[in-house]
């Protein structure tokens, strides 16, 4: 009895002490199991450590692999992941990190590893209960936070922060998540830390005397110094008014001269301005013009068309004079109704600035003092009744200004022409790598964006609104900058009538598939061979990058250019390629997720290596744009659409309902919306500018892109000529044999070849006997056992004895 009171008392002291983590010993085979168990736990945390770390820096590359089945991913030799724990460690990371939580799930490791050593030798590093709450509760905000912060690596919070985030927004908005967030982490912080006013009051006191302290010895040098300071400005004071007076003799002489401005104090003490805005950008000269066009001919780096000549600024139409027309009698007007409406609602303001756009005019009102924001924001209806006008729109406040906007049209618009954007200095000298110049802000000023750094472009609206104006405005000011070896299309065109006028410009500018009639690709089946062929293109652009080691395309030319990069090894001039989807509505509701994959890799993966996406709909619905589509297209269009949830789903904000159509937009790149009118360029100047560059001299044939066969479908390897065997075939055919594998990417890999090379050669090897045919997704049986045997075929093969 005495020893068990002895025991007794001292398991007691050395919990107090907090030195052993007690566990219960529950009868299971001796205590032994929960020994083995947490010896287990703790070799599972570091095998999770390993696998979460590789995948950080593996996950793009495994995660097609990762979309097999259970039995074809682990049991398939073939398929091979990069992740330094092999396909066990690819997916145990790819289910925690991607599916679950994001990168807060490195916080498992910690639980496994404490709760093992717990289990195993009975030593707790941290409280296990309070470190499982903490953890739990930093695993599940954290996942939300960085999926809300962060839409476009999908690794970051992983799909349970992605839904969540959805679904909050969904339910609160953007501003009601954030602030569900911040609560949710206050709340933490005041629990965990005991947080409490009164001291925070006493740490900002205790900083306070410190600083007190300080001002106080600064405070006599200021003195002193002013002291002297003083008597100086006073003699410069007199110097810079006189200078100032002469300065401004000058601009009072060039504001007289203006045909039409007003700046006045009407009765009732409101001030009213109109600015009018003339155009920004300077219209270069046909000679100039020229200039340019002979300074990029010859900028060419693959002289492969040295005598192709850029489209001239006359195959564009004029429309006459491009300034902004004044009607003074509208503008007041207009203001007289506006200050009369807030005024019938007890809103005062103090000053109004008009600005004149080509469509549309900006009125920035100061409000009064005290005023709110939202009770102006809510009169929107009000002011389009008073007014008799659509397309009002409250823009409250204006970003990066104190005012609130709103944007009336005007009743006599001005057409935006091609011709007056594409000849501007802003575009002619733009230093971009794909420029784009869509139309005119309100401002007046050309709106000039560079594809690459969008770097995929998302378009929407209904029928009729401007929708296809806006693609041959993007694809003019492509071909207008890019010579043909820089820069390829892929159109598709489910309608067959949008894009045919291109098909003129098939040799220059369109890339196709091999063995296809038309390059403007109108049928489904052919729609997603070739966004496979894309998918398989944008590989071997990565291989090639990965070779030069360089990261992006810019890099990777540029060093072609300098003969750096050795074409017998595979590398070639690298062209941008652009895929225009005219209708993807369509495409969705009768392929889905044929269409959809390949769409969203490429959107995920290849803009570093040249390849733009541009998608157009005019049902932009949430079946249709879904999530991760939104997700990968942080550029989007949106023209006139018919309600706010249509706006919402392409813009996450309201606006493109209030629009006036024929061409007003709205382009988001990122988080701030801008209105633009689009420039408008006709059928006829588009055929114009299709006949001038299909006149000229061009390549033999389209850009072709990699071949692709589908799941299921047969090789070509019966039509195969042996008497024209590829020079590395016998090499290749040795690759094969020696490791038992017979796949296109295998002699990719090991001859450093291009996928279609490899292709061809593989099914020259099948029509010898060499491998099987082709399996779908899994490898070619290879029918040869050794490499003497192999030796012995070959010349059997060449009629050597």
């Amino acid at each position: 009895m005495a020893k068990n009171k002895y025991k007794a008392a001292e398991t007691k002291k050395e919990k107090k002490k907090g030195k052993l983590f007690t566990i219960p010993k529950w009868d299971i085979k001796g205590g032994k199991f929960l020994q083995f168990l947490g010896l287990f736990l703790v070799l599972f945390s570091f095998f999770l450590l390993i696998s979460f770390i590789s995948y950080l820096f593996t996950w793009q590359n495994d995660q097609d692999k990762l979309a097999y089945s259970f039995s074809e991913y682990f049991f398939d030799s073939s398929i091979v992941v990069e992740n330094w724990l092999g396909k066990l460690g690819a997916a145990l990371a790819h289910q925690f990190i991607y599916k679950w939580f994001g990168v807060i799930s490195f916080l498992f490791v910690l639980l496994f590893l404490i709760t093992g050593a717990a289990l195993s030798i009975r030593v707790s590093f941290l409280p296990i209960i309070k470190t499982y709450k903490h953890s739990f509760f930093h695993i599940i905000w954290w996942s939300v936070a960085l999926g809300f912060f962060s839409t476009v690596n999908p690794i970051l919070g992983g799909a349970f922060g992605y839904h969540i985030n959805n679904w909050l927004v969904s339910f609160a908005g953007n501003v009601g998540t954030g602030a569900i967030l911040i609560f949710s982490a206050s709340i933490y912080a005041i629990v965990t830390f005991s947080l409490n006013i009164e001291n925070i009051k006493n740490l900002f006191k205790s900083e306070e005397k410190e600083d007190s302290e300080e001002l106080e010895e600064d405070t006599d040098e200021l003195k002193n110094t002013l002291i002297e300071t003083e008597e100086n400005i006073e003699n410069e004071e007199s110097e810079e008014e006189i200078k100032e007076e002469e300065v401004i003799e000058e601009p009072k002489e060039e504001i007289e001269e203006e045909p039409i401005e007003i700046n006045e104090v009407d009765e009732k003490g409101i001030g009213f301005s109109v600015e009018k805005v003339e155009d920004k950008e300077k219209i270069l000269s046909d000679d100039e013009l020229n200039s340019k066009i002979e300074e990029f001919g010859e900028y060419d780096p693959t002289l492969d068309l040295s005598s192709y000549q850029f489209p001239h600024i006359d195959l564009l139409k004029d429309y006459g004079s491009q300034g902004v027309s004044i009607n003074k009698e509208e503008l007041e007007e207009n203001k007289n109704k506006i200050v009369g409406t807030l005024e019938n609602y007890n809103i005062k303001i103090e000053k109004i600035k008009a600005t004149i756009g080509p469509t549309v005019t900006l009125y920035e009102i100061v409000p009064a003092p005290g005023v709110r924001i939202s009770k102006i924001k809510n009169l929107e209806d009000d002011i389009a009744l008073s007014l008799s006008a659509l397309g009002i729109r409250i823009i409250a406040p204006i970003p990066g200004k104190g005012t609130i906007g709103i944007e009336v049209p005007n009743q006599d618009p001005q057409i935006v022409s091609m011709r007056s954007v594409i000849a501007s200095e802003k575009f002619q000298n733009a230093k971009m790598e794909l420029p784009v110049v869509i139309g005119k802000t309100i401002s007046n000023e050309n709106f000039v964006f560079d594809l690459t750094k969008m770097p995929h472009l998302l378009m929407a609206g209904a029928t009729g609104q401007g929708k296809s104006v806006g693609l041959n405005a993007i694809l003019t000011s492509l071909v207008y900058k890019k010579h043909p070896s820089q820069l390829k299309f892929v159109l598709v065109d489910p309608k067959k009538v949008e894009l045919t006028l291109y098909n003129k410009i098939e040799r220059h500018f369109l890339a196709k598939l091999p063995d296809t009639e038309d390059a403007i690709i109108t049928d489904n089946q052919k729609v997603i061979n070739t966004l496979n062929s894309l998918c398989i293109e944008m590989d071997e652009r990565y291989e090639l990058l990965k070779n030069a080691m360089v990261r992006n395309i810019k890099e990777y030319n540029a060093k072609f250019i300098a003969r750096k990069l050795n074409p017998e090894k595979g590398h070639r001039f690298l062209p941008y390629i652009v895929l225009v989807v005219d209708e993807f509505a369509d495409l969705i509701m009768t392929a889905g997720r044929e269409v959809e994959t390949p769409i969203c890799r490429l959107a995920q993966l290849a803009r570093a290596i040249g390849i733009h996406l541009i998608i157009a709909t005019q049902r932009p619905s949430a079946n249709i744009i879904t999530g991760v589509i939104k997700a990968n297209f942080p550029g989007r269009i949106a023209f006139r659409v018919t309600s706010q949830i249509d706006s919402r789903t392409i813009l996450d904000s309201g606006g493109a309902e209030q629009l006036i159509g024929r061409g007003d937009l709205l382009i988001s790149q990122g988080s701030d919306l801008t209105r633009v009118q689009c420039a408008f360029v006709d059928t006829p100047e588009v055929e114009e500018i299709c006949d001038f560059i299909g006149s000229q001299r061009a390549y033999s044939s389209a850009h072709l892109l990699p071949e692709y066969t589908p799941e299921g479908g047969s090789s070509s390897a019966g039509e195969v000529n042996l008497d024209e065997r590829d020079t590395l075939f016998e090499e290749a055919a040795k690759v094969i044999v020696q490791a038992q594998q017979g796949s296109t990417s295998l002699i990719q890999r090991k001859l450093k070849l291009g996928y279609n090379r490899a292709g061809r050669i593989i099914d020259q090897l099948e029509a010898a006997g060499i491998v099987g045919p082709f399996e779908g997704s899994k490898a070619r049986q290879v029918l040869i056992a050794d490499e003497l045997s192999l030796e012995q075929f070959l010349k059997d093969l060449s009629g050597i004895e």
